[in-house]
Parts: structure tokens; C-alpha cells; sequence
């Protein structure tokens, strides 16, 4: 335990996400043997994030404007909502040039044991958008765990009765360079029931 601020800003950088005590105690000494000019620049963009950065009003990507560069880029096809759960997962489908279509960021999955359920995430959102666009096929991109999982699967039972309505799910399956015999019973199971013709 150190003394004062020290301790404070050890105690804050653990709050963070993946940030464990060790992490937190590392981090701190950097920032307090790195040059002031540094530390200002970072209390800078700290200030701009806190008074500049909103949720897009359609998607809820983060956004400085009130809609996110996705939704104001005509050129992607308004047929096709990919359902996420966090704006980084938006970035993670971007980053493979795949996906061309629109996106819908839930805010969270579904936990009941966290106090996590319909009403705190952006379903309601969700369905408004399916009823007023011209949405033909809604991806299902929740991460692969048990949050990931219900989420998907309250939303296939909410998404089920829209007329004309495509309701998919990503693919899930052994990565790419892996081995079967360090695989997973899950993981193995999900990669033959997805299985596709060559």
C-alpha cells in the first residue's frame, strides 16, 4: 500500500476493465515518471471524451455527432442489421471488410443474475428500427458465452414473428490454425452442426 494520491491512482486504474492490481501498479509509476507535457495531453483527451463522445441516435455506436459515420454513409446496404452487443464489436466486424450493411449496438446481454434484462438494453430500439426500415435480414453477433447466447436467443423468439423477416446467427467453430485436439467439447460441437458444403 502506498501513501495518498499514489494509492488513489493505483485504486482507480484497477477499476479499469482488465486492469488488475499489478497492471494498475505499473501503469500508475509510468504516469507519475512520465514528462508533465505527457499527463496533459492525456488529462486533454480524458476532458474530450467526457464531453465529446455520445451514442449515435440510431445504432448506439459512439459517435461525436449524433449519428455515427455507419449510419451517415449512404453507401451501406440499410436491408442488412447486424445486432452487437458493444460498440468494440462494431470495430471488430469492420476490421474484416465483410460486412457491408448497417449495425445495432444492444448495449450489454441479457444477465439476470447482474440485473441485466430486456429493459436496460436498447431492444425496444431494435424493433422500432426493424418496423420503420426497410430491414430484410437482421445477423445475430452476440458473443459465444451464456450472456451472448440467451441474448441471441430472446432475440430470434422476439424477431421471429416480422413477415419476410431473415433472422441469422454468426457462425461459430474452430479458429483458423487450430487443432482439433485442443478443442473444446462446444466449440467442436458448434464447428459440425455449422458445417457447409465445399
Amino acid at each position: 500500500m502506498f501513501e495518498g494520491v499514489v494509492q488513489d491512482l493505483i485504486d482507480e486504474l484497477g477499476r479499469l476493465p482488465g486492469v488488475g492490481p499489478k497492471s494498475a501498479q505499473r501503469i500508475a509509476f509510468h504516469l507519475i515518471s512520465s514528462e508533465p507535457a505527457d499527463i496533459k495531453r492525456l488529462v486533454d483527451v480524458l476532458g474530450k471524451v467526457t464531453e465529446g463522445v455520445r451514442f449515435c441516435e440510431l445504432c448506439g455506436n459512439v459517435s461525436e455527432q449524433q449519428q455515427c459515420r455507419i449510419c451517415r454513409d449512404t453507401r451501406r446496404d440499410g436491408a442488412m442489421l447486424c445486432v452487437v452487443e458493444e460498440p468494440k464489436d462494431v470495430l471488430a466486424i469492420e476490421r474484416t471488410r465483410e460486412f457491408k450493411g448497417r449495425y445495432h449496438v444492444l448495449g450489454g446481454a441479457l444477465d439476470p443474475l447482474s440485473g441485466v434484462g430486456p429493459d436496460q438494453l436498447r431492444m425496444r430500439e431494435l424493433l422500432a428500427r426493424i418496423s420503420s426500415d426497410e430491414v430484410t435480414e437482421v445477423i445475430i453477433a452476440t458473443d459465444p458465452n451464456t450472456e451472448g447466447e440467451a441474448t441471441a436467443t430472446y432475440l430470434v423468439r422476439m424477431l421471429r414473428d416480422f413477415p419476410g423477416l431473415n433472422v441469422t446467427r454468426l457462425a461459430s467453430g474452430l479458429p483458423m490454425g487450430g487443432d482439433l485436439e485442443f478443442a473444446d467439447e462446444l466449440t467442436l460441437g458448434r464447428a459440425f452442426s455449422g458445417r457447409r458444403s465445399l
